[in-house]
């Protein structure tokens, strides 16, 4: 089986997302993952803060993950997510105009794992402030998904979004779980969601989709791959 290498544009001060692409990937020894750094340091909707997010630094840091000859890349952020998906559609194109590689994100990925799923009424989890969860929830309506219900922690991060424990994320989860949706999406590659995906999936069988998980999906099926949905 050939290998595939998977680029991943990563925010500064995640110290999530690699082990916990790792851990995904310790079955799959012919896929591996390669992560290159961006300076991401709070998730506000300051000017400050979404200027983060400019294309110029992620193009610059997609051709330096191209070097190492990656069959896709995907910015594993969630940035997207509040800014619209048109700002990772562009940032897509930019990045594969410039590398000539595929490209995808960790929100352009969810919209893709919601709607293979068929679902319509999400729930939402997040760590993040009332006003980027609000520019979330009004990008998935935009987009034409019910919100059923959501969870959030008023916190503008970055690096503390990895100090909140599995067992508090597992309990939002659960609670949005308990209003009834079709799926659940925790979108944050920074908030410990593996472990609540599992667990909720199984007592609830409602798909429960980690951005972690379900940006690596997205980056495989850019690469050529087609695994099962994530989770």
């Amino acid at each position: 089986m050939s290998t595939i290498r998977l680029g991943m544009l990563t925010p500064s001060s995640n110290t999530v997302l690699e082990p916990a692409t790792y851990a995904l990937l310790a079955d799959t020894p012919h896929v591996t993952a390669h992560f290159q750094r961006l300076r991401v340091l709070s998730i506000t909707l300051e000017d400050g803060s979404t200027g983060q997010f400019d294309p110029a630094p992620m193009v610059a840091a997609a051709q330096m993950l191209a070097d190492a000859k990656v069959h896709a890349i995907c910015w594993n952020g969630t940035s997207g997510s509040w800014l619209g998906l048109e700002a990772d559609r562009a940032l897509c194109g930019a990045i594969t105009a410039a590398t000539g590689l595929p490209c995808t994100t960790a929100t352009l990925a969810l919209h893709d794992a919601l709607r293979a799923l068929g679902a319509r009424r999400i729930g939402l989890v997040t760590p993040y402030l009332s006003s980027v969860q609000a520019a979330i929830l009004a990008n998935l309506r935009a987009a034409g998904f019910e919100t059923a219900a959501e969870r959030h922690l008023e916190d503008p991060g970055n690096y503390s979004f990895a100090e909140h424990s599995d067992a508090l994320v597992t309990r939002l989860v659960r609670e949005v779980a308990a209003e009834g949706c079709d799926a659940i999406a925790i979108h944050c590659t920074n908030f410990r969601g593996l472990e609540a995906a599992r667990l909720v999936r199984a007592e609830t069988g409602i798909p429960v989709l980690d951005s972690v998980a379900v940006a690596l999906w997205g980056a495989l099926r850019a690469a050529g791959d087609a695994p099962a949905l994530p989770g």
